[in-house]
């Protein structure tokens, strides 16, 4: 059987609520209480009225605007509906390919935890980033510079299990298409705004200035590797390549065509314009390592104008697709050359607005944003810790179907020779599933689920397991027996796999609504993917498809789905 594909209408307003409903009035209840405390105090009528605050230096001025407006739209990015499910299998996954051993396990166990609790993580994810980003646009002193640490420990976290570390262990890397990961950037930005005064103004525009210069020489020199495809002409290069296939997703015309045909120069001039991009990476590395002792500006400006143009060219802007996570590298890099251009440091920026005016503004903007961080931090860190979601098993097979329908019993063989009745144990809820003894797909899939779920019940739940044999031609009590112990079923309290003749499990597969067909040629069977909850009256309760989705999260998902259904019959 054929797995259906996830189907995102299912979770989209589960999420919506979570993001706009839920997480709206935790964040505001956590942000009245904050102002409640900061007023009663006072400390909020002193925020950025520090002496040391009117003499931020304008580069570090500029580094909080351009980095807190980044972590602003990467949080807004996250509100696409597509992240819940899209981020781990569609950003991370493909991120993961090519990468140390160390590093592959590492995401793996990222994708797997992000899975397991989808919805919680994406509003966490988006919430936190954008509780970030004003905190950042806002403050200035000490509460800027808890935020830069905060900064540089989120972006790192999501450079090394987000984006494999950039692509730096990956051959074919191109600073055009990414490489080395824009988080880097943000990581560099946040230890920037960690720094009191005096370290920034000695150590940011030197230090920052060459270490993109350094960066820049390491880009060129991956650029003029003779494997890259860059040398190439027509459509094998790999600009050309690239934007073809940026250009098949959903995106302005305008756009299209500017990306289009900027592949068209790369196909037609080939090693030509690979050239020119190193010519441009190298120039802008010399310039900006000498750019402070002379006062150059061009350095920053050449590296910025062609970051933007490849930025839309090569990167097509990196905002369409439904599951984009920032504005890929060149912004970032553009931003931090600007920012680290030769200026008059010392030399704060002149207020347009009252002191008193903007300390009490930023006050109430970063008193929402710290209840932003607050929440998002807690929520996840409570999720990673909790039962898995059943947003998978929803997004796969859709919400169970209740029913009040009578369960028609019948009378089996189970797997030690001796005749079941369903219901037959008074007072016990019965989990009702059809298994094909040789099927090596959903079968075991299934098992696993149960297995699982019994695992997690109470010792002596009132819930009896029951199995019926799906397959015409192999149902005998060996075929169950070997079934059970290959999949790790026969330990499984007060579980029954239960088979006999075919005219009597046929006329259990017609009464409960199960569709099961095979050719005698064929090696197992197909047949309906449902599960039903009966109760002790043996009345068929809930009805439930369960497709099963072949990993620990999917199965976890499925369980967490079960685990909510039994409860609300007392099984625990």
């Amino acid at each position: 059987m054929s797995p259906r594909p996830l189907n995102l209408a299912n979770i989209i307003a589960i999420f919506h609520h979570e993001l706009f409903v839920t997480s709206v009035l935790w964040v505001g209840g956590i942000a009245i209480v904050l102002l409640v405390v900061l007023m009663s105090t006072r400390r909020i009528f002193s925020f950025n009225l520090a002496p040391d605050d009117d003499l931020e230096p304008r580069s570090r001025t500029f580094l909080r605007w351009s980095f807190g407006a980044l972590w602003l739209i990467d949080g807004i990015l996250q509100f696409q509906p597509s992240m819940p499910l899209g981020l781990a299998n569609n950003v991370v996954a493909p991120a993961s390919v090519g990468t140390p051993s160390w590093l592959h396990s590492l995401m793996l166990h990222g994708i797997s935890v992000w899975n397991s609790h989808p919805i919680t993580l994406a509003v966490g994810v988006a919430w936190f980033q954008v509780g970030l980003g004003l905190v950042i646009l806002v403050a200035r002193g000490r509460t800027s510079r808890v935020a830069g640490i905060i900064s540089a420990a989120w972006a790192a976290l999501i450079w090394l299990i987000g984006n494999g570390a950039g692509g730096v262990f990956i051959s074919g890397a191109s600073l055009l298409f990414g490489w080395p990961g824009a988080s880097l950037f943000y990581v560099i930005a946040g230890v920037a705004l960690s720094l009191d005064r005096a370290r920034f103004l000695t150590l940011f525009s030197k230090v920052t200035s060459r270490a993109i210069s350094v960066l820049l020489v390491i880009a060129a020199l991956i650029q003029s590797l003779p494997s890259t495809q860059f040398w190439h002409g027509g459509p094998s290069n790999a600009l050309a390549e690239m934007t073809r296939s940026m250009t098949s997703v959903a995106q302005p015309h305008l756009l299209a065509t500017i990306v289009r045909g900027g592949g068209s120069i790369g196909a037609v001039m080939g090693g030509g314009f690979n050239i020119v991009i190193i010519l441009w990476l190298l120039v802008s590395a010399v310039g900006l390592w000498m750019a402070r002792e002379r006062a150059w500006t061009w350095p920053s400006w050449t590296l910025i104008v062609g970051a933007i143009y490849f930025w839309v060219v090569a990167e097509d802007t990196a905002l369409f697709g439904g599951v984009a996570t920032d504005v890929n590298s060149l912004v970032p890099l553009a931003l931090l050359t600007w920012c680290a251009a030769p200026r008059d440091e010392s030399a704060p920026l002149k207020r347009l607005l009252p002191r008193e005016m903007t300390s009490a503004t930023s006050a109430v903007v970063a008193t929402f944003a710290s209840s932003m961080l607050l929440f998002a931090a807690v929520s996840m860190g409570l999720a990673t810790s909790a039962s898995a979601e059943n947003t998978l098993f929803l997004a796969q097979n859709g919400p169970a179907s209740a029913a009040d329908l009578p369960a028609k019993p019948f009378t089996l063989i189970d797997q030690h020779e001796r005749t079941f009745t369903l219901g037959e144990h008074r007072g016990r809820v019965t989990l009702l599933t059809f298994l094909d003894p040789h099927c090596w797909t959903d079968c075991p899939l299934l098992a696993n689920q149960l297995a699982q779920l019994r695992s997690q019940l109470a010792w002596n739940a009132k819930l009896d397991i029951v199995a019926v044999a799906a397959d015409p031609y192999h149902e005998s009590v060996a075929d169950v027996r070997l079934f059970m112990q290959r999949h790790g079923l026969d330990n499984v309290r007060n579980f029954y796999f239960v088979t006999g003749p075919l005219t009597k499990v046929s006329a259990v597969w017609r009464n409960f609504g199960v569709s099961v067909s095979m050719k005698r040629t064929a090696k197992m069977s197909i047949h309906s993917d449902l599960m039903f909850v009966i109760t002790p009256a043996h009345r068929i309760h809930w009805i439930v498809p369960d497709d099963p989705i072949a990993s620990a999260s999917g199965t976890s998902s499925a369980v967490s789905e079960l685990k909510a259904l039994l409860a609300l019959q007392g099984v625990h």
